[in-house]
């Protein structure tokens, strides 16, 4: 079982990944995942959990591009 504070120190993990995602999206505009990925230097798991908080938040908008998946603020 996971302790409160535990939880709580992964929700600010995802947070706080949610929120560099939006900055750099905000200054590039258009990007595939991959490339955010890999400027970002996020780990995996809490680039998907921040592109999944702000979607949530109706922030982000996808497409879908031949082989890759790209995205930018709504």
């Amino acid at each position: 079982m996971v302790k409160a504070s535990e939880k709580m120190g992964i929700q600010e993990q995802i947070i706080e990944s949610a929120g560099q995602i939006y900055n750099y999206l905000s200054n590039k505009g258009e990007v595939s995942i991959s490339k955010m990925k890999k400027d970002l230097s996020l780990n995996d798991n809490f680039t998907e959990m921040g592109l999944g908080w702000l979607s949530r938040e109706d922030k982000l908008e996808y497409t879908q591009k031949a082989k890759s998946v790209t995205v930018r603020l709504r």
